[in-house]
């Protein structure tokens, strides 16, 4: 072999080589939970499990035998975690999770990618696989592997009685600052695809809805020029549940004992994505968002045009 052809084959050789040692990303199969920090665990009890109809499946205490958090349960792969709030007037959001099929690939991956992660990956305390990172906004996603001897599979088909305002979490929503680092992370990094854009005004981009590659959850990316103070986050950060028929579910609500306690008013509206709507909020401010899955005419609605906000120096 001649020595330019020879040096030709090793260096595309050396190539693939590198190529096929780069780790793959592996599946993002869902949204798994969002966990949010609340000022009165039993009042926020009295909104998720009184009101809304949710199941408490499990909970952690510390070592001094308090409350670390509890778990309220949407369906066998969503749950809304709650924890004490540590500071008041804080951030409500604690974190997010994404659900993957494997925690140790996605460790090597993101590693990969440069992102900084924890020195391996662990098994929390109710048996699955997790490590957590920060977005460009640093807000903690927590990365979930459901494992066969976790207590989300040991509760398989538990806690999902019929009074659920809905089995599905469809998205949750998230304060972004900057919407070119958000979408290098979660686009460019985790794969999520963006399918639909919303403004409120027409003048300026509101929101950016990222799809997770291997499902049909999606986050909302909530978008800022200038990040609100802590304590008016709570609308921002939300979560977003799927109904069939939001007359029904108002109805369905009403009834309930638990509404004699929630006193803002429940408020049927057609959003700017052109789906029903109605937003109900905990005691500390959080919202719930709760939507139907199609739009008013079942035809789709346009994304907008409108620019980003820029963000603040």
């Amino acid at each position: 072999m001649r020595t330019d052809a020879k040096l030709l084959f090793l260096v595309l050789a050396a190539g693939l080589c590198c190529n096929a040692a780069e780790p793959k990303r592996p599946k993002i199969t869902g949204i798994a939970h969002m966990a949010i920090f609340v000022s009165d665990v039993d009042k926020a009890r009295t909104f998720y499990k009184d009101f809304l109809g949710y199941g408490e499946p499990f909970d952690l205490k510390t070592p001094t035998g308090e409350l670390s958090l509890t778990f309220i349960k949407i369906n066998d792969r969503q749950y809304v975690e709650i924890f004490p709030e540590q500071v008041k007037d804080s951030d409500r959001l604690n974190h997010i999770s994404i659900e993957t099929d494997d925690a140790e690939a996605m460790h090597a991956y993101l590693a990969s990618k440069g992102i900084k992660v924890p020195e391996k990956v662990n098994t929390n305390r109710i048996g699955n696989k997790s490590f957590s990172v920060k977005d460009p906004d640093g807000h903690g996603v927590e990365i979930t592997q459901y494992t066969p001897t976790g207590a989300s599979t040991r509760e398989k088909g538990k806690f999902m009685g019929p009074n659920r305002i809905s089995n599905r979490m469809a998205h949750f929503g998230i304060l972004v600052g900057d919407l070119a680092a958000s979408q290098a992370f979660y686009h460019d990094i985790l794969g999520f695809k963006e399918f639909w854009r919303g403004s409120k005004d027409n003048k300026m981009l509101s929101w950016v809805n990222m799809q997770v590659p291997d499902g049909d959850d999606y986050i909302e990316l909530m978008l800022y020029d200038v990040i609100p103070e802590p304590t008016k986050r709570g609308s921002a950060h939300h979560i977003c549940l799927f109904v069939p028929d939001m007359d029904k579910a108002k109805a369905a609500l009403e009834a309930r004992p638990a509404a004699k306690s929630y006193t803002r008013p429940m408020e049927i509206r057609t959003g700017v994505n052109r789906k029903r709507q109605m937003n109900l909020y905990d005691p500390d401010g959080t919202r719930v968002e709760l939507m139907e899955p199609n739009t008013i005419d079942g035809k789709p609605t346009p994304s907008s045009t409108a620019p980003p906000p820029v963000k603040a120096k």
